[in-house]
Parts: C-alpha cells; sequence; structure tokens
C-alpha cells in the first residue's frame, strides 16, 4: 500500500486562529508522505475558502516546492461579511482518496467596520422532528454595550430557500427578542438560519443571520466494545462517547444495568463526553445505559448484543517502553479454534511496521511489544486468521517525543513598544542540528486570545487528526501538557475516533479505490485534436501562446488525438491561446480542451468549532479591528447627487417575460471586486451552488437533494453557459437576479433546467465600426480556443514597519506583529535569526515557530514576552 498507494498530508499554520473583515489571512503549507518526509510526490496544492453554507467563496492554487507553499486570502468588505468560513486543503492526488482526510480548519470572521449592533443569540429545541419546536432568545447591543430597547424587530426562518416562519415583535428593556416556530410545514431544516432585522430609527435598519446547525443537531451516545464485540464470557472494556446536539461532547454520569434491573458497571465521562467502563457480558442477556448528562437530561440507551463466539484485540500504551497486546476469545470461539494460526499487522501511515503469528492456545493471549517498532502517531493493529480474514481491530497513540527542539531566545527579558526584536532560533534532533523549513508567528495576545487547547497545530494534524475521520474535540489538549490524564483521554479518543483509510477486506479482494487524479507536477492543460467531422487527427501540431509572459510551447498529438503541456507556470487569470491553426488543413481542424475538475465540496465536519456568538467571543479582537480601520480610513461617506439612471432587469428582455418581475434574490455589481466574473460569483449568488466538477450553477436546495439539474443562464436576455461567464469581466456587470423558480416553467422547460440566473450588463458606449478581421476574431474558430485557466495565486507579502526612525504619527494597532514564512536555520549549527518591531500594544506577546526538516521531523515550540 505504501508503494502503491501512498498518502500524503496536508497541514496550514495561520497567522493567528481568526480574523476580522478587510483582515489579510496569511498562511504556510506542509505537505509530507508516507514518512513524514517533504512530500515529492506532488508539486501543487489547493486551498479552498468556504462560507458557513458550505459554499465555495474563494480557491487558491499554489506551488509546492521542497514540500512547503506560501499563500494569502484578502477579506475585503464588499466580498466578505461576518461568518464562520472554514478551510480545505489538499493536493489533487489526495483527492484520489476520502475527503475525510484533507487538512480542514475552521475560520471565524468577525466584522467590526461600521458596525451599529452587536448581537448574542441562545437557541433551544423541544420535541420530535415531526413536532419540532426552536426557541432562541436574541439580544440586540450597540456597539458600547448599551441594549437596544423598546426597538422593532422582523425576523424569518428559511432553509436553503424554503420559508419556515416569520414574524416580528419589540425588544425588552435588555434589547432582547424572543423567536419560536414550530416546524409545521416538514421543511428539511438543513442549512436553517433565522434572519433578523431591527429598526434603529431615523431610516437606519440592521440585520443578522444566525445559523442554526447547533441547536439542530440530534444528541449522541455510542459505545464502542475494545476489539469490535461484546463477547459472552470475556470481561472486556468498553468505550463510550456522548454528544450533545451542537456536535460537541456533553460530560454524563449514570449506570449500567442488565435485563433483571441488576447494577453491572458505573459509568462516567473522563474527557469531552468520553469514557470507557469494563464490563463481563452474557449471552441471554440485554445491557442498558440509564445516563444523567451535566444538563440535567436523562435517557437510556441499549448497549450493542453480546456475541456467542468471536475474538477481540486489546491494547495498553501506559507504559512508555512497550504496548502490550492481549487477544481475547470468547469460550465458543476458543474451543472451536483451538490451535489454529492467527497474524497481528500494524500498521502505520498505510505502512507496515509490525507483523507477527501465534496459535491460539490460551482464552486469553498476552505479549509485550517494545514500541521502538513504532512511529509516533497513529497505529493500526488487526488481527487476522490464518485465511486472512481480519476479525478485530485496535487503535492506539504512540508518543516517542522524539519532535525536533526549537529553541526561541530573545535578546532581551522585556521590551519596550515599537522596539526592535530579535529572535535567536536552534533547531535540533536527537544528533544534533539540523536544517529545517519554518514559519514564526507573533501576536498580541491582548488582542488575540487564544484558545490553546483549541488550536490546530502541526503536530495535532500531522499525528492526529489527519489520520482520523469524524470531528475532534479540542484536538490540542493531547500535546498542550501531556500528563498521565492526557495520556490516558487520548486512548479513550483511540477506541471512540474511526479509522478507514482503506480496508484489508478490500485490499484482500484486490477492490483498491481507483486512481482519478495523478500527482500534479505542474500546472497542465491536455485536449484532443480532431477533424471537423469528429474523427482523432494524429501528429497535428498544436501551439500553447500565454502572450503576456511571451511564453510559447508546442505538442504533437499522438493516435488518439490527444496532446498535453506539462509543468507550465503562469500566475492566474492570465490569458492563454492554445491553436492548431498551422497545421496542413488546419481550418478543418478543431481542438477541445479536457476539462479541469475538483472534488465535490462535502458538508463541513467542523460545524462544532463554529462561533455562534462572534460579536461577543471576539469583542477584544474586532475592538482593535475598528480602531485598526478608522485610522486609515479618514473618509466616510462621498454622496454624488446625479439625476438618475434607469435601472436595466430582465423585464426589458421578451424572452424572459415569463418570469415573476421581482427575483428571489438581487446581486449588485459593485459588490463584484474580483476582475474575472466566474470567480466572483462562487459563493456570492444566495441560494446558488456552483459546482467546480460540473462547471455549473444549481439551486443549492435542489442540489443538496441530489437533484442535480442546472440553472439557466441568460446575458443581456441571450441564453449562454458558463464558459461564456469566464470571458466576462466583472465591471461590466450591472447587477445579476436569481430566480430559484421559473413558477410558468417557459425557461426551465424549455431548457431542461432548475432555476435561472439573469445577468444585467451596463449600458455600453455607442460603438465604432470594426474591419472584416476584427469581426472574425470575434467568432470563435474550431481550430483555436482561447482560455484562462486557473494560474498560481501570488500569496501578499506581510508589512513590517521599521521604527529605526523618528516615531510617525498615528498608532500602530497591529494584532499580528510578525509573520515570516520562510525561516530557514543552518545545516551545521541550527541556527538563525529574526529580527521586527513591536507594536504600540503593551502586555504579553506570544510567538509560534512550527515546521520540519528534510528528514521530516517535525516541531513546534511557543514563546512569551513581555512589552511595557
Amino acid at each position: 500500500m505504501a508503494s502503491s498507494r501512498p498518502i500524503e498530508k496536508l497541514y496550514l499554520h495561520f497567522d493567528k486562529p481568526y480574523y476580522a473583515v478587510d483582515d489579510t489571512v496569511f498562511f504556510k503549507a506542509y505537505l509530507t508522505d508516507n514518512y513524514k518526509q517533504p512530500s515529492q510526490l506532488s508539486k501543487v496544492i489547493y486551498v479552498e475558502l468556504m462560507n458557513s453554507r458550505d459554499s465555495l467563496v474563494q480557491m487558491l492554487k499554489l506551488p509546492v516546492k521542497e514540500g512547503v507553499a506560501y499563500g494569502s486570502i484578502p477579506l475585503p468588505e464588499l466580498t466578505f461579511r461576518q461568518d464562520n468560513y472554514h478551510i480545505r486543503a489538499y493536493s489533487k492526488w489526495m483527492a484520489n482518496f476520502d475527503a475525510a482526510y484533507f487538512f480542514t480548519k475552521t475560520l471565524p470572521v468577525g466584522n467590526a467596520i461600521d458596525k451599529q449592533i452587536n448581537t448574542f443569540i441562545s437557541s433551544t429545541k423541544t420535541g420530535s422532528d415531526k413536532s419540532l419546536q426552536v426557541t432562541s432568545r436574541i439580544v440586540f447591543k450597540d456597539t458600547d454595550g448599551n441594549p437596544q430597547a423598546g426597538k422593532k424587530v422582523t425576523w424569518e426562518v428559511s432553509s436553503n430557500v424554503d420559508d419556515v416562519a416569520k414574524g416580528k415583535g419589540t425588544t425588552d428593556q435588555n434589547g432582547a427578542i424572543t423567536v419560536s416556530f414550530t416546524n409545521n410545514k416538514q421543511v428539511d431544516l438543513t442549512g436553517a438560519a433565522i434572519t433578523a432585522f431591527i429598526d434603529l430609527g431615523s431610516g437606519k435598519r440592521a440585520g443578522r443571520n444566525f445559523p442554526l446547525k447547533s441547536v439542530l443537531g440530534n444528541a449522541d451516545v455510542q459505545f464502542f466494545p475494545e476489539g469490535g464485540e461484546l463477547l459472552n464470557g470475556t470481561r472486556t472494556r468498553v468505550a463510550v462517547k456522548a454528544v450533545s446536539s451542537n456536535g460537541r461532547g456533553i460530560n454524563f454520569t449514570g449506570v449500567i444495568t442488565d435485563n433483571s434491573g441488576a447494577t453491572v458497571a458505573n459509568i462516567s465521562s473522563q474527557h469531552a463526553g468520553m469514557g470507557s467502563f469494563t464490563m463481563l457480558p452474557e449471552t441471554g442477556k440485554q445491557y442498558k445505559a440509564n445516563i444523567t448528562f451535566t444538563n440535567g437530561l436523562k435517557a437510556s440507551y441499549d448497549l450493542p448484543k453480546v456475541q456467542v463466539s468471536g475474538i477481540n484485540l486489546s491494547m495498553t500504551t501506559a507504559d512508555a517502553q512497550n504496548v502490550t497486546l492481549k487477544m481475547l476469545a470468547s469460550p465458543a470461539f476458543f474451543e472451536a479454534n483451538k490451535g489454529k494460526v492467527f497474524y497481528i499487522i500494524a500498521q502505520s501511515s498505510n505502512t507496515v511496521c509490525f507483523a507477527a503469528q501465534t496459535a491460539l492456545k490460551e482464552q486469553i493471549f498476552s505479549a509485550n511489544i517494545p514500541s521502538s517498532k513504532f512511529p509516533t502517531g497513529l497505529v493500526q493493529f488487526t488481527l487476522f486468521t490464518s485465511t486472512g480474514i481480519p476479525v478485530s481491530e485496535r487503535l492506539i497513540f504512540v508518543q516517542h517525543k522524539d519532535q525536533l527542539n526549537l529553541n526561541v531566545t530573545s535578546d532581551k527579558p522585556a521590551y519596550g513598544v515599537r522596539q526592535k526584536v530579535k529572535f535567536n532560533v536552534t533547531a535540533k534532533n536527537k544528533t544534533g542540528p539540523v536544517d529545517g523549513n519554518f514559519s514564526v508567528s507573533v501576536i498580541d495576545e491582548s488582542k488575540v486570545p487564544v484558545d490553546e487547547d483549541g488550536e490546530t497545530t502541526i503536530l495535532t494534524s500531522l499525528l492526529l487528526t489527519s489520520d482520523l475521520k469524524g470531528y475532534i474535540e479540542k484536538p490540542n489538549y493531547y500535546f498542550n501538557k501531556v500528563n498521565n490524564q492526557t495520556v490516558s483521554d487520548l486512548d479513550v479518543l483511540m477506541l471512540t475516533q474511526g479509522y478507514r483509510r482503506f480496508s484489508y477486506t478490500d485490499v484482500i479482494a484486490g477492490r483498491l479505490q481507483p486512481i482519478t487524479y495523478l500527482p500534479e507536477q505542474g500546472i497542465e492543460i491536455a485536449g484532443t485534436l480532431r477533424t471537423l467531422n469528429g474523427m482523432p487527427f494524429k501528429g497535428g501540431n498544436v501551439r500553447l501562446y500565454i502572450p503576456d509572459k511571451y511564453f510559447s510551447a508546442n505538442a504533437v498529438s499522438d493516435p488518439e488525438g490527444r496532446f498535453k503541456f506539462s509543468n507550465l507556470s503562469f500566475p492566474d487569470s492570465m490569458k492563454i491561446i492554445a491553436t492548431a491553426k498551422n497545421n496542413y488543413n488546419g481550418k478543418n481542424l478543431m481542438l477541445m480542451l479536457e476539462p479541469i475538475t475538483y472534488p465535490a465540496i462535502n458538508k463541513n465536519q467542523l460545524y462544532p468549532d463554529e462561533v455562534a456568538n462572534i460579536d461577543s467571543t471576539m469583542r477584544p479582537y474586532l475592538l482593535n479591528s475598528k480602531k485598526q480601520f478608522n485610522s486609515m480610513h479618514v473618509l466616510k461617506e462621498v454622496v454624488v447627487r446625479a439625476p438618475k439612471t434607469p435601472k436595466i432587469n430582465h423585464t426589458a428582455y421578451p424572452a424572459l417575460s415569463g418570469l415573476s418581475s421581482i427575483p428571489d434574490h438581487l446581486v449588485t455589481g459593485d459588490r463584484f471586486i474580483c476582475p474575472m466574473l466566474l470567480t466572483c460569483l462562487q459563493g456570492t449568488l444566495m441560494g446558488v451552488t456552483y459546482d467546480q466538477s460540473t462547471n455549473a450553477f444549481y439551486v443549492t436546495r435542489d442540489y443538496n437533494q441530489g437533484r442535480r439539474v442546472p440553472m439557466a443562464i441568460y446575458v443581456r436576455g441571450m441564453p449562454v453557459d458558463v464558459n461564456y461567464l469566464a470571458s466576462m469581466q466583472s465591471t461590466d456587470v450591472e447587477s445579476v437576479e436569481i430566480f430559484l423558480r421559473d413558477d410558468l416553467g417557459l425557461i426551465n422547460n424549455a431548457n431542461q433546467t432548475n432555476g435561472v440566473l439573469v445577468f444585467n450588463t451596463k449600458t455600453p458606449p455607442k460603438g465604432t465600426k470594426i474591419s472584416l478581421q476584427e469581426l472574425q476574431e470575434l467568432i470563435p474558430q474550431p481550430n483555436t480556443v482561447n482560455i484562462m485557466p486557473k494560474g498560481y495565486d501570488i500569496a501578499r507579502e506581510f508589512y513590517m514597519p521599521k521604527y529605526d526612525v523618528p516615531k510617525p504619527v498615528g498608532m500602530d494597532l497591529r494584532s499580528t506583529i510578525y509573520w515570516n514564512p520562510r525561516v530557514v536555520t543552518d545545516k551545521a549549527t541550527g541556527a538563525t535569526s529574526v529580527e521586527f518591531y513591536n507594536a504600540d500594544g503593551k502586555g504579553s506577546y506570544r510567538a509560534v515557530i512550527e515546521g520540519f526538516d528534510k528528514d521530516g521531523n517535525i516541531g513546534r515550540s511557543v514563546y512569551r514576552y513581555k512589552v511595557q
């Protein structure tokens, strides 16, 4: 598996954990292989930013060199709003396997620009799905914390585009209003949200959108017998995991009883809703857990059925030098398989690191295995019968404490504001200095408070979460301050979390997942050259031009007409021309370029990390962000009065007369700030999903329910496809009208589409006469293709002021004091140094350095210093 299906892991180090509108997100990517070394397999990675509705907002394509890449994502005011965004990063090779192993992270983004109100919401639910009632209390306050009492509020609840409920009311003396609704319409509440508007007087209104994912989820309690099953007459350890409706663990106490009511075991959680207990199951008995949660609720749950015959693996990692393995067979299984040979295989990152065989001579078999045989990280043990059938499995986490020793020292114990700081950094492994590649971030902790247990780090990502399916709550808890308790809690996590990079049953049967994407060594453009009657054209010359780079290349088509340009490198939004017109009889040839596909966007699994009340949770950061924005932007408003120009809309075009006079949503052209229209559209159209794999827009409600019928697209009243939008500039668009329904069906029935997008362009200036040649250039030629494929995104440089001159006017309110993704230590000494200047903030500054060396050893260090 390691050679035929090597794995890659990707981790992104960000300059800080959350952001505000008008910030820039800075990050560095680390790409590793099976052996945790810098990957040589892929040279391109993709970083996607999605909003809370799982719509793509932005995608970056970054070149990888020696396993690292650098990127940045600006968050301009006209494109981004206050929301919980999430990051997904991967290589195309990683896309061949389960998307659960992509790098993912939640990025809360607040908005402090011209904000008039702050909000706080708390929600509860009662009843079942058919009579589900949700009650929310929304508190409105101004930016100084004063309640907005006696204000009129209108609200509505919608799920995708389905209306669920609406109402209005007046805030009480605390600025609060209660919103309550029952799902009488039996609407699918996936993606449901409350939209509330408060009337602030003088014609001013403010609105907020409150997703209800955290309250609509179902509480769940699951039981995980160690090794897989409850076996008759075999003492078994059972792990328990309790999850509340918000997706996070909820602590509990309880008892296990049998069908006679007798108590079998007492249970309680030890961390994040997880715990374990031991019991001696008996066939013929049914076991039940009677649980009391910390919120006072009580519930009963059935345990898995007891199996008469079976065998389980049990593992203990308490001894740092050895892993203790036990095989526990039920009496019936032992009698039926006495003396038979069983095999044990342990693998980590798809690489087998231990294998052994033994004959079943006792009902309980025990052995110690030196832990030195396993690398740091997750190890999967599997027990096989002599015929190769897997019968039991157990995950453990091995910690050798063999990470790089990163030492950071400063030239002074404390500093003043705007004073120069010098860090000396050394990197060593167990044998000596190393030449490593690192990134350094320094933040002002008074402005950016950090939950250290909840951080995503290079250790949590590459050693833990990249190998586990499902949501891991506060992953850095297991690495932040390692002690006996955290080691015990991590072992319970191993019992309750899923690992399925591959199935041994599928491997033995030869049912390996097909390879769809080859590793990318650069940008590739491929296609087919055919004659006009569709026959492949062999030996044809295809020429590719990049006019702005003065670059050209040639390719020759094979017997199937295929051609390919490999290892290209160009920035994003660059025009590229591919032509076959220089061939003999080139007028009778046509070029067909292969579409570029991307993995489908799945629902965000990290929704429990979303911040429900950004205004209050991120208050220190947003207050500083507001001061920073106001100090940099003096002009607030400029009013220009001029005669109104009639707005163009769909009613001006006869072909669209069957549509409603009012669209479901309207997006004005001034919201599009990126140059290419298609890039701007992704994630900004309400109720609409763009699928890159099919290059089409869909009504989100129907798309999520599996109905994948594309929307009709009209520009200036004429039907077009998505490729036409790719050639348009965003500055040409006056507005976009979104129709999620075509009530009369005059458009959708005729075109087999679902929903309509109408693009109204600005009134063009009066044209001038053009020549015949210019006219011919406007008509697409089959032997020439003009495209603007996704190129590499260029990372911004982090701004670092220098205060070695007299102090300038103005306040330095930076929250990220320093960001450097290119810190490289010397091979001989393992040392390097960095210099930067403090801002005007006083208090504790926190520096984080992360990275790896050429052998794949990873490391992380946190250093703090005072600014007085």
